[in-house]
């Protein structure tokens, strides 16, 4: 019977020792499991903090060429041509060192987006008059634009559809644009009481300035402005923030008009054309809608309106 006892005693002992073996395992399995938690806690945090370090970079680098050509449409709007010929120009250097400092490639897109704003404005002020009527001086600004234009599309590597080549809803859009084109047209011609570009309303004439308009124009601005610079700051900063940018570009570019209220407008009219674009992915609806807003503004508009008294 003792040695029944014993026996008994002895597998009680190896049954509570094996008990205390299974908690210490489990314990060493819970304390793993939150040594495992606590670095995926902390791998998270560091990466958040990264993540939130990365995208705060990004939105300042991005803001200080914004704010730079900010400056010089601004002098540009008080008449102070020869400074802001000098910002834009530094703007453009400056850009362009950016590769040697800056290691990023999103940036460097970015740049290369915001370098076209400069570019354009330079071209245009430095463009002497050839022909009496500005109109095909257009030509000659928006002609050798479209050069660093097809340049930085190649380089960036965007396929036609990434910048809206597309030849899809094509009918329908082109019954969209068209009118939608003469209502914000008509708002422009309000605010800005546009001269007209051609001498008459012949089918000859609103040719011209329809060719012009549309694939020198449009095209070419809503390809900088739409294909490029908006598309690339949606990948790189929120669709809100893409827009609100774009369209602040797009209206202090038309600073030459000498209006706070054309500022604002085509501000508008370039909010408008991101969300169409944004919605659509369709340039060539996008640059007929452009170009027939100026249609409108600088062909049919001046010589029908002016004949109407208190218009």
């Amino acid at each position: 019977m003792e040695k029944g006892q014993e026996v008994q005693k002895v597998q009680e002992n190896i049954q509570d020792a094996q008990k205390v073996q299974n908690i210490q395992e489990n314990v060493r399995g819970i304390q793993n499991v939150q040594k495992s938690v606590q670095k995926n806690v902390q791998e998270n945090i560091q990466e958040n903090i990264q993540e939130e370090f990365k995208s705060r970079r990004l939105r300042l680098l991005t803001a200080l060429p914004v704010l730079g050509i900010t400056i010089a449409e601004l002098l540009i709007f008080s008449g102070r041509m020869g400074a802001a010929v000098w910002v834009h120009i530094g703007i453009v250097i400056s850009l362009s060192l950016s590769d040697i400092f800056l290691k990023d490639p999103e940036i460097h897109r970015i740049y290369q987006a915001l370098m076209l704003l400069p570019v354009l404005r330079l071209i245009n002020l430095s463009m002497p008059i050839f022909f009496e009527t500005t109109l095909y001086t257009f030509m000659f600004v928006y002609g050798p634009l479209a050069i660093p234009v097809i340049i930085i599309i190649h380089h960036q590597r965007d396929s036609l559809e990434q910048i809206g080549i597309t030849m899809k809803n094509f009918v329908p859009y082109m019954l969209i644009a068209v009118p939608l084109g003469f209502l914000l047209g008509f708002g422009e011609y309000l605010t800005i009481r546009s001269g007209y570009l051609i001498p008459d309303l012949t089918f000859v004439n609103l040719l011209k300035l329809t060719f012009i308009m549309v694939f020198f124009v449009g095209l070419v601005e809503e390809l900088i402005f739409r294909s490029i610079l908006q598309s690339r700051l949606e990948k790189a900063l929120t669709v809100r923030e893409a827009l609100l940018i774009t369209s602040l570009m797009f209206g202090l570019m038309h600073s030459g008009y000498g209006t706070f209220q054309e500022i604002l407008y085509t501000g508008f009219v370039g909010l408008i054309m991101g969300l169409a674009f944004y919605k659509t992915k369709s340039l060539p609806f996008i640059a007929v809608l452009h170009g027939f807003v100026n249609v409108f503004l600088f062909g049919v508009l001046p010589h029908q309106l002016n004949i109407l008294p208190g218009l």
